[in-house]
């Protein structure tokens, strides 16, 4: 069978999903319609193939080709198909078309599995609607409580359990589910680079070594909205200002530790062209490989602005600024032994590359998790992701294909 065909067959119905026709951007906010359509055609696909779809508690959908149980888990492949806002059609979608590619492959070559093989489908991933990344492995292994996960906001104000009951899901269910757990022996993502690591090795194919520390904060800076013609600057108490000092320290003090920092969401209240704004809430992504590093970032920009130290309290009062940690994900190390077996069935004659990466992955929550769990990424050409202009050649798709597929062989034998 012919992979690249497969694998082109199944993301050519996927592209005008969510697609923003304008930028050639996609919006797949988890919960969303487009969401569901994503689910639907998943659904389509394991039916397609004979497979036992199933949906756990907190929305991760399964596709199994054998029954696991406790006493004979399996090996599970796949990624998520939700996206940031205004982001490329590979990250994710490419793991999850891959993995029913490698199926097939698999199916071609006659082999008979010694043990069930899966495929996921992770909810909210990118956490671009309710600001938390990874959120359905994250609640499946019980990193986030569903008391807290539920109660989150999205921008118009509804909350993920009135999302879940909107879309026929029970959120009352939600939170760490250990008989799902308990199927998975060991899981395997592929995902497009995002970076240009195997440009420079000139290889196709790598399988990712550690993903760095990386978190999310929410800065609220609180003035007095006030008319923006009539009010003397020195009577101001405008947020704007420490909002800006902030992300220019942000800048400063990234490159003096040795991380990256970036503000990407601002949402100014009331958001009047010819007011003082009452309200400005930011939020920080910060990553690197020292944790210690990326959280004196975080102090230090808190200190920048007059707050107090990083905490996860009210929002603040009239008046001052204070910083809230959203999500937190610590270094990930990649089992080392299931890394370099990777590296050599995916690499051929020669073991794949093996790269460090600053993106967070559905895989890094299982690891943490105590799940053997590890990666393979597709080289990307301009190391572009989280856009519309994100990439990855159509030989170098096929490539990762039949890496996975012989991965899983070896794995399943």
């Amino acid at each position: 069978m012919d992979s690249f065909t497969t694998v082109g067959s199944m993301l050519e119905p996927l592209a005008h999903i969510g697609r923003d026709p304008k930028t050639g951007g996609y919006l797949r906010d988890s919960w969303s319609d487009a969401d569901l359509e994503l689910r639907e055609w998943f659904a389509g696909e394991a039916a397609r193939r004979g497979l036992d779809l199933r949906e756990d508690r907190n929305g991760n959908l399964w596709a199994w080709w054998g029954a696991p149980s406790p006493e004979r888990p399996g090996v599970v492949t796949g990624s998520h198909l939700d996206s940031v806002r205004q982001g490329g059609a590979y990250d994710g979608p490419l793991g999850v078309v891959s993995a029913f590619a490698a199926l097939d492959l698999l199916r071609g070559r006659a082999v008979t599995p010694s043990v069930p093989v899966g495929v996921v489908c992770f909810a909210d991933e990118e956490g671009a609607r309710f600001g938390v990344p990874c959120m359905g492995s994250r609640l499946l292994t019980g990193v986030l409580s569903p008391e807290r996960a539920l109660g989150l906001t999205d921008d118009d104000g509804g909350t993920l359990a009135e999302a879940m009951r909107r879309a026929g899901r029970r959120p009352e269910r939600a939170g760490r589910d250990d008989e799902t757990l308990a199927d998975v022996g060991t899981f395997v993502e592929l995902h497009v680079e995002q970076g240009r690591g195997l440009v420079t090795e000139g290889r196709p194919v790598g399988v990712a070594a550690a993903i760095w520390p990386h978190g999310r904060w929410r800065f609220d800076f609180r003035g007095r909205a006030d008319h923006a013609g009539t009010t003397g600057l020195a009577d101001r108490d405008d947020p704007m200002l420490p909002f800006a000092r902030m992300v220019l320290a942000a800048r400063e003090a990234a490159q003096r530790r040795g991380v990256v920092a970036t503000v990407g969401k601002v949402r100014v209240s009331p958001g009047n062209a010819n007011a003082i704004p009452g309200l400005v809430s930011a939020w920080l992504d910060a990553r690197g490989a020292d944790e210690s590093e990326v959280r004196g970032l975080v102090a230090d920009l808190a200190q920048a602005v007059g707050a107090d130290e990083p905490g996860a309290g009210p929002g603040p009062g009239p008046g001052g600024v204070d910083v809230r940690e959203e999500s937190w994900t610590p270094v990930v190390d990649f089992d080392v032994a299931l890394r370099d077996r990777l590296a050599r069935v995916a690499g051929g004659d020669t073991p794949a590359p093996i790269l460090p990466t600053g993106a967070g992955h559905d895989a890094g929550i299982l690891a943490a998790a105590g799940v053997p769990s590890a990666m393979l990424f597709v080289r990307n050409p301009t190391g572009v992701s989280h856009s519309p202009d994100e990439h990855a050649e159509r030989a170098d798709c096929e490539a990762g294909v039949v890496a996975l597929a012989d991965v899983l062989e070896d794995l399943c034998r």
